[in-house]
């Protein structure tokens, strides 16, 4: 069973779900691929582990990067988890290029090359925005591209981050 709250942030409103094992998504409301995953049954209520969400997300918009763990369960193919896994290295106020990841990625594999497009279309599919960074990824030219939430969410939350706000 997958349980649901609703989070409103600064950027508007976010649902979170759960279940029994960690945090399985974290969406702004209507935000592309939005809680996809049709075969899952969603009950309201909030959970201890919904609970500590909200708590992280408290702590992250108010400016400050969380120091709280929320046990996260998400799941996806092998490729995502490993794109999902190097979003999570990304540090608190930095960006990386979906480029170097894509080389990252190579070098782990032992494979000549990896596709960027490839990368970015794991890290649109993130299903749990803001705690994996999917928002510290930008273009190689350093724009913004590609957040399932929005751009000019990204904008904002890469604003806050740096302490712009």
């Amino acid at each position: 069973m997958q349980y649901t709250v609703k989070y409103i942030s600064p950027l508007g409103s976010v649902l979170l779900a759960a279940d029994e094992t960690g945090l399985t998504g974290l969406w702004f409301m209507g935000q592309k691929y939005f809680a996809r995953n049709p075969e899952t049954h969603y009950m309201e209520k909030e959970t201890p582990i919904l609970a500590q969400a909200g708590q992280w997300l408290d702590i992250y918009f108010s400016g400050r990067e969380p120091e709280l763990q929320v046990p996260l369960h998400v799941t996806g193919t092998a490729f995502q988890h490993k794109v999902w896994k190097l979003l999570c290295a990304i540090p608190y106020g930095q960006t990386t290029t979906y480029g170097a990841i894509a080389r990252q990625l190579a070098m782990t594999d032992g494979a000549k090359r990896m596709s960027a497009q490839a990368v970015g279309g794991a890290v649109g599919h993130n299903p749990v925005s803001i705690m994996i960074p999917c928002h510290r990824v930008i273009g190689s030219n350093g724009s913004l591209t590609g957040y399932a939430g929005g751009l000019e969410k990204k904008a904002a939350l890469l604003k806050l981050e740096r302490g712009s706000i």
